[in-house]
């Protein structure tokens, strides 16, 4: 079988070996950070750490810090062949040490660099790496891990509140910028996940990164959490909560570029080691520096840090993020596919699968490329899922248009499934959509303050009814009405106003419903799972389709114009009659109709409704 060996455990298995050497150059080591960075070891007698680095150009490499002073010709690294890697142990250096490599290059020039391959990072705007122990952590989630072995997602309920720890909440009135811990954001965030009925929560940007405003997508550790919040240890406890809360934890992964920053990956052996030396594909729009995919080194650098999340830190999802990116050079279809950097993205979901076979890998990816979900071994990417920005686009376009010229758009709500079994798609609703001026998901919705609400519930029971999992930003489900800004915290304040805690009472109950109702979920990547039932109410907005698991059935009735559309007769076929199950106007959520009677009548296969503006209806049958 193609894809993982695993090098080999030796009588010190922190040690560089020969197998070590040949699976790093060649680009097939995912636990590399074994071996690479620094390691608490016992080394005969002596306790310290053993230091390791990756730097072919160098000329020599010394180990600096707390520990020596800082002093440069205290600790010399001995050069390991043939890939250049230095090594050294240093006797009595002790846990949250703080250190760098110097560097000497060919010109002669001393440079000091963070390890690439560190686990914890001193506080920005500091730059060292801190030695720290990961490896005698006390987990507590046994029976999560033993029941992720079984877990088949594609066919479970998922709803997933994506969330940036920063700026979720803070704590007010302090003179720092008032985070909570990684600890604090667990005890908070596991309460409020379980009360709103979400699967999973999404972290944005966790992994060690110099700038807030980049949000973690411009990294300079891989495998640091950053210590905005804590320790590493202290994340470990956080994803332990997650899991006896029965919540599952996702990260952001980035893949494809890294921070400039001159002390971290950026030249780091005086060459560009890590990234392209040309400077037409070397640096992104962002301006951060391009991954070299086509270099083995750095492709096991990548898979062993995808790897290390899931393993070490038992992360049970990987988003990847820009993943157009890796697909076309620039992420420009015009120049044409990365052939080497699409091989790496497939031979790394095929290693990672094949050690962590339920994990899930979901690709943010706005490109036509075929087969982003279809298996490697199949010639796909070998990603579970991938981001339906095609969906999330005319979706929201439809919901800004106004109401007369929706018939024009009619047909933006019904193209999604015309390619939607082409890939698996997730229905993201994330972060990038509330910020830069996009306005926040309730903003987007057509019309006055008011009027926005009830389109914005009728419109998030159009997406839970809609194949593919969900992803949801924090704040989407208070109806925040401020773009989202890293540097504050939710507007949480709002609801005490009665629209918007009614319609956070609303996404609470949808989602309770979602999760706990198969008919939504269990056959979303099957033909069988969806039917239109119409689609064909170009004048009158309105739209009805029904899910099914096999077993029970949800009919899903739309109507998106901003009148009343009464005696509308819904085809239904193979029923008697129809029980309402959801309705986004009852007045319980802020709506116009007190639903007293439940139950609707089916004569000749068809059902006389009357439909409220801006509304949406759940039947059971």
């Amino acid at each position: 079988m193609r894809g993982v060996i695993m090098a080999e455990k030796k009588k010190k298995p922190y040690e560089i070996g020969e197998l070590d050497q040949y699976l790093f150059g060649q680009g097939n080591h995912y636990e590399i950070y074994e071996k690479l960075g620094a390691h608490l070891v016992q080394n005969g007698k002596q306790k310290g750490v053993y230091f390791a680095v990756w730097a072919p150009h160098a000329q020599a490499v010394s180990v600096v810090g707390e520990f020596n002073e800082w002093d440069t010709e205290a600790n010399p690294m001995k050069r390991e062949e043939p890939l250049g890697i230095y090594t050294c142990f240093i006797p009595g250096v002790k846990k949250d040490q703080m250190y760098k490599y110097c560097i000497e290059t060919y010109s002669g020039e001393q440079i000091f660099k963070a390890d690439p391959y560190a686990n914890y990072a001193e506080l920005r705007p500091g730059t060292a790496s801190r030695v720290t122990d990961i490896e005698n952590i006390k987990w507590t989630d046994a029976e999560w891990m033993t029941r992720r072995k079984t877990w088949n997602h594609k066919h479970e309920p998922m709803s997933v509140y994506e969330a940036h720890i920063g700026s979720w909440m803070r704590h007010p009135g302090r003179e720092d910028e008032g985070f909570y811990t990684y600890r604090e954001f667990a005890r908070a965030i596991t309460k409020y996940i379980k009360e709103m009925g979400y699967t999973h929560v999404e972290l944005m940007g966790i992994a060690e990164h110099p700038f807030d405003g980049s949000w973690g997508y411009q990294n300079t550790g891989f495998f640091s959490p950053t210590s905005r919040y804590g320790t590493a240890e202290e994340l470990m406890k956080f994803i332990d909560a997650c899991h006896k809360n029965d919540i599952g934890v996702i990260m952001d992964f980035v893949p494809v570029h890294f921070a400039v920053d001159h002390y971290a990956l950026s030249d780091y052996d005086g060459t560009a080691l890590y990234e392209y030396p040309h400077q037409d594909v070397g640096v992104s729009e962002w301006g951060s520096c391009n991954f070299m995919h086509s270099r083995g080194e750095v492709r096991s650098f990548l898979q062993s840090a995808a790897n290390y999340w899931l393993s070490v830190y038992h992360v049970d999802g990987i988003r990847m993020d820009a993943i157009s990116r890796i697909i076309y050079w620039q992420g420009e279809p015009a120049r044409g596919v990365n052939n080497n950097a699409v091989d790496f993205i497939r031979e790394m979901n095929r290693g990672l699968k094949t050690l962590h076979p339920t994990v899930m890998l979901s690709a943010e990816d706005s490109t036509s490329f075929e087969g982003v979900t279809k298996p490697a071994d199949q010639g796909g990417l070998g990603f579970d899922y991938k981001w339906d920005m095609g969906w999330m686009n005319d979706t929201l376009d439809y919901f800004r248009t106004a109401p007369k010229y929706r018939s024009r758009d009619y047909h933006k709500l019904t193209f999604s499934m015309m390619y939607y079994y082409n890939d698996d798609f997730l229905l993201p609703l994330s972060h990038d959509e509330v910020v830069h001026g996009k306005a926040t998901i309730a903003q987007k919705m057509y019309g006055e303050y008011e009027e926005k609400f009830p389109q914005a519930r009728a419109f998030y029971m159009y997406m839970y009814a809609h194949p593919g999992k969900k992803l949801n930003f924090m704040g989407n489900e208070i109806g925040q009405l401020r773009e989202w800004d890293e540097k504050r915290e939710q507007d949480w304040d709002i609801l005490k106003y009665p629209i918007h805690d009614t319609f956070h009472h609303f996404m609470q109950e949808l989602n309770h419903l979602y999760i706990t109702t198969p008919a939504l979920s269990a056959k979303d990547y099957e033909n069988a799972g969806f039917q239109w039932l119409d689609c064909h109410q170009e004048e009158r907005c309105i739209y009805a389709f029904e899910r099914t698991d096999g077993k029970d059935r949800i009919v899903a009735v739309f109507n998106f114009s901003d009148e009343d559309q009464k005696g509308y007769e819904l085809p239904i076929t193979d029923a008697k009659e129809l029980e309402v199950i959801l309705a986004s106007d009852d007045v319980t959520f802020g709506g116009s109709k007190k639903y007293t009677k439940k139950k609707v009548k089916v004569t000749d296969g068809k059902a006389v409704l009357d439909l409220s503006a801006y509304s949406a209806v759940y039947f059971g049958i």
